[in-house]
């Protein structure tokens, strides 16, 4: 069953995607693309703890927070929460196990979720219909598909429009230096094996300050491996970079990385924060493939190390691995060397200069 006829068209929709932020991000191109093609939709997003703290003010947008981190109580908080409530559709965006025992207690028309080649955890049981299948997509593109089941055509250029407040912005135009170029640097992923080494991160910081007369500043959450990490990065380094990891919010964490002039980062949330603030992002790809979780609008910029990784970890072209295999193994991100990521710099400064 599809809505192609306009006269079905569902009117009352719920979002069922919990986590990561970067995968937070891909949803709302799609929640804008509803809003603008049904003015009327009424939308409900079951979202993690954590990422709620980013999209949190969305216009039209009703949330129902799922904290996993009270296990069994969760389910129970969001069975409370649902209760007496019947949705048109269930756009079921969660593949993991936690995801589809959430969707148990979502009462819906109509629940559309992934492909048999993207489904995973009995994904195909919690489900009424797929998404069509295609190989080879963004993850942003993956989640764009769930608008076809509704007769939208997802193909048009995606909107992120992440809410802010007139504070958010002024904590980060409070410590952006106007005359300058600024580089932030995000080093940290919640995946350790896809974080680059902080002696490179140091050397390109320094080269930035020294050779181009960047101000860079390294931004990143309030945890004591991403203080350290950060710590070890400037301990290494000959100049002085501002160091505000721990210190923003995930809200403020935007506005820098939307006001800064270029990002650099691993595979991780606030690459695609940035990219949804509209600043080109660099990212650094060994132990995954950009073309699958690259920041969207500045696939150009990524180092992709990932073809190196599939003939050193397991011994084969990228092209013969299933599409968005992870290599993440000790040592694959040592394979992108600081002169690849200062090239790149080079190649953007000539650029916008």
């Amino acid at each position: 069953m599809g809505y192609h006829d306009p006269m079905s068209a569902p009117e009352n929709i719920c979002i069922l995607r919990l986590s990561a932020i970067g995968d937070v991000t891909h949803v709302l191109p799609v929640i804008h693309q509803l809003q603008q093609t049904r003015p009327t939709v009424k939308i409900t997003w079951i979202i993690g703890k954590l990422e709620h703290k980013l999209v949190a003010g969305l216009t039209g947008v009703e949330f129902i927070i799922f904290d996993k981190s009270q296990g069994i109580q969760a389910y129970r908080t969001l069975k409370r929460q649902l209760q007496g409530r019947r949705f048109d559709v269930l756009l079921h965006m969660q593949v993991a196990l936690r995801g589809n025992l959430a969707s148990l207690l979502v009462k819906a028309r109509q629940k559309i979720g992934y492909d048999r080649a993207r489904a995973k955890d009995l994904h195909g049981l919690f489900i009424h219909q797929r998404i069509p299948r295609q190989s080879q997509q963004h993850v942003l593109d993956a989640l764009r598909s769930f608008l076809i089941p509704l007769g939208i055509d997802p193909d048009t250029p995606p909107v992120w429009s992440i809410p802010l407040s007139a504070q958010d912005n002024q904590f980060a135009t409070t410590h952006i230096d106007p005359n300058r170029t600024t580089l932030v640097i995000s080093p940290m992923s919640s995946h350790p094996l896809r974080n680059w080494l902080p002696d490179r991160y140091a050397a390109v910081a320094d080269y930035a300050i020294e050779q181009l007369g960047f101000q860079v500043i390294l931004s990143g959450g309030p945890s004591k491996s991403e203080a350290s990490f950060a710590q070890e990065i400037t301990t290494h380094m000959q100049c002085s970079a501002l160091n505000l990891v721990g210190k923003d919010t995930l809200k403020r964490s935007a506005a820098l990385l939307g006001q800064a002039d270029l990002v650099l980062a691993p595979d991780t949330g606030p690459l695609h924060i940035a990219n949804a603030m509209g600043t080109t992002v660099i990212g650094l790809h060994a132990a995954s493939n950009p073309r699958r979780s690259g920041a969207y609008h500045s696939q150009s910029w990524a180092i992709d190390y990932y073809p190196e990784a599939a003939q050193q970890f397991k011994g084969k072209p990228a092209s013969a691995l299933k599409w968005g295999r992870k290599i993440e193994y000790p040592g694959v991100m040592s394979l992108i060397p600081t002169s690849a990521v200062i090239e790149k710099i080079e190649q953007w400064t000539q650029q916008h200069g």
